[in-house]
């Protein structure tokens, strides 16, 4: 197994290719070639299990089955005091709910490693700087603005150094 880590997320696909492209600005050794795996997320949990066992992803489709497909909508760029630009949901509480039933039913994983007491779901976007700021990237993405995306599947995602990829992937709403 090489380094690197898991993220139970939704997928954004509107945004892939913004995504992609700061990707690779960044750091081009996490560009994926799986074509399942999906750089625009809004991470559910993460990161997750490095190793999961065979029951501990029946729970987590048994969560992600108990919840229904939902609306959501991405429009305004916002950023959070660390300097991290992001969109939030609108409404965020079905993102919510999901990280809280994972959370309880893996309380050893707290989101973001518990750095935040009260994870807001976010689309990452870029992190402030001098030529970058939440004006310029709005400017960049008001094509794409506003942006709804339809939440009908969780994925795991495996982040690592030329190593993306989906390792499994869930549908919402098939537990009813």
């Amino acid at each position: 197994m090489t380094a690197g880590h898991s993220v139970l997320a939704v997928a954004v696909p509107a945004f892939e290719d913004y995504i992609q492209r700061r990707t690779a600005h960044y750091d081009a050794s996490f560009l994926s070639s799986d074509p399942a795996f999906s750089h625009a997320h809004i991470t559910v949990l993460g990161p997750w299990l490095t190793t999961p066992s065979q029951p501990d992803l029946d729970t987590v489709e048994r969560i992600v089955a108990a919840a229904e497909p939902f609306d959501t909508t991405l429009a305004r760029v916002e950023t959070f005091p660390d300097g991290l630009i992001h969109l939030r949901p609108d409404p965020d509480e079905p993102f919510r709910a999901l990280t809280a039933a994972l959370v309880d039913a893996f309380p050893h994983c707290p989101p973001y490693g518990g750095r935040f007491p009260d994870p807001v779901p976010h689309l990452t976007l870029d992190r402030r700087a001098e030529t970058i700021t939440p004006d310029s990237v709005g400017e960049d993405l008001r094509h794409l603005l506003p942006a709804r995306l339809h939440v009908d599947r969780v994925d795991l995602q495996w982040w690592a150094n030329h190593n993306c990829h989906v390792r499994e992937s869930w549908k919402l709403g098939r537990g009813r």
